[in-house]
């Protein structure tokens, strides 16, 4: 049985021309191969798709789609026959074989029967006019998992950026047990030397070049920390570094800062990791960083949801039937404390589910400018090739029944992004600094009522 992914996905997907390459001429009919991807995928879009499917648009979108690319190929006069929608399934995926095989015979050399059934798929998904809705060819459906899911690289497992007062490299975070971090490397460390080359000056591009390498290999990092001078040579050995999705700091004050890049497979492992630290470390209240974060798994949603929210709803979501599914928490949630959750225009699906349930369920509070309103899922289906198919087959609700499509969500605290912003660092970040405010202030009430 073929394995399907329910994703609430990034905002944007970038289908590409690699479809209509030409390509050496082949014989004019489907492979069992391509015509089983397509029957499979006429079926699951027809039956899945979370509004009634017209298989008569279906079959005159994959004609214009077919032509489009022919005429746009060089194939002058591309003419093919309209296609009449039967009462069948089984009917309008001849009729769709058929209409791939006349593309080929009028082609000639220039497209293969195989890059016609692409295009045809690709005709099928965007005659629903949903742009979630789409075909991804292997190349971008394996592009999309890396996004999701991290690639891994041969490297030290530290996040840099360049300090604006020495201009030397600094340490922005260290990936939790990675080389770095067992050679103590820490969170705000000057990294003043690499292997003796002075990073004063250096760019970001230079010193992460400088940084990666092949797993195995050494490099010598000097050192300088605020109150302890420069600090001997240290030597670390390169491992293999899976690219996080979630990255924490402490700020002043012991606030605790998470950023989200994406709510991938890990990301709720990632987000125990991130909180635990962080708790150890006497964290008496969190932002939680959303901005820029376009979605991701729905699992993973409720599974970050969780981790602030013990009990009850965390989202619905209603298919084409109509049938409602609640997901709630599941009992993995910390210690409450203060919470600020900071939201922009790029804060999207899997992103606003989370931040719909924080808010919803009054556990936090939300602050920055309003979100980008994606209140629908997808799944995705893997087709045998390595090729995909992404199909909007819900919408979601937050706890409190809105639905917040072309809508987002309005934060609780209004503020707007100022110029040149650099996210998580305070002097730079004015939605960061208000929430500092905000969850100061909310640690001064408690401590009043506590007799503090």
């Amino acid at each position: 049985m073929k394995r399907t992914l329910v994703l609430l996905i990034f905002t944007a997907v970038a289908l590409g021309s690699g479809l209509l390459l030409p390509a050496s001429a082949a014989a004019p009919q489907l492979s069992a191969a391509d015509a089983g991807e397509v029957s499979t995928s006429y079926t699951y879009l027809t039956e899945n798709f979370y509004k009634k499917v017209d298989p008569q648009v279906v079959l005159n979108s994959v004609r214009f789609t077919l032509l489009s690319a022919m005429r746009t190929g060089g194939v002058k006069h591309a003419e093919l026959p309209a296609m009449q929608a039967g009462a069948s399934a089984g009917t309008n995926v001849r009729e769709i074989d058929h209409e791939i095989a006349d593309a080929a015979r009028e082609s000639s050399s220039k497209f293969t029967v195989h890059d016609l059934s692409y295009i045809a798929l690709d005709g099928m998904m965007r005659s629903v006019n949903d742009r979630y809705t789409v075909f991804l060819s292997p190349k971008e459906f394996a592009g999309l998992n890396q996004g999701l899911d991290g690639g891994d690289f041969g490297g030290t497992g530290i996040v840099i950026q360049v300090d604006d007062k020495s201009k030397y490299i600094s340490v922005e975070n260290v990936v939790p047990d990675g080389p770095a971090d067992k050679a103590g490397i820490e969170q705000d460390d000057l990294i003043t030397a690499i292997d003796g080359t002075s990073t004063k000056g250096m760019g970001l591009a230079a010193a992460s070049g400088r940084l990666r390498g092949k797993e195995g290999t050494r490099v010598t990092l000097t050192v300088s920390r605020e109150g302890a001078g420069l600090a001997s040579p240290i030597a670390i050995t390169r491992a293999k570094i899976h690219q996080l999705s979630v990255y924490q700091k402490m700020l002043p004050g012991k606030i605790g800062y998470v950023a989200l890049t994406v709510f991938g497979r890990d990301t709720g492992d990632e987000l125990n990791t991130a909180l635990d630290r962080l708790q150890r470390d006497g964290a008496r209240a969190l932002v939680l960083d959303l901005r820029d974060n376009g979605g991701g798994y729905l699992e993973a949603a409720v599974a970050v949801s969780s981790k602030f929210i013990p009990s009850g709803p965390i989202v619905s979501v209603e298919s084409r039937a109509s049938n409602i599914t609640t997901l709630d928490a599941d009992d993995t949630a910390i210690s409450p404390i203060p919470l600020a959750v900071l939201v922009n225009g790029y804060t999207a699906s899997a992103s606003e589910i989370t931040s719909g349930a924080i808010q919803d369920s009054s556990v936090g509070t939300i602050i920055g400018t309003k979100t980008f309103g994606k209140g629908v899922v997808q799944t995705i289906y893997p087709l045998p090739d390595g090729s995909a198919i992404k199909v909007t087959t819900a919408r979601y609700l937050t706890p409190r029944n809105r639905d917040i499509n072309h809508l987002g969500i309005t934060p609780d605290i209004v503020v707007s992004e100022n110029k040149h912003a650099q996210f998580g660092a305070p002097a730079k970040d004015d939605q960061l600094t208000r929430a500092i405010e905000y969850l100061n202030a909310r640690l001064a009430r408690l401590s009043a009522e506590n007799g503090g």
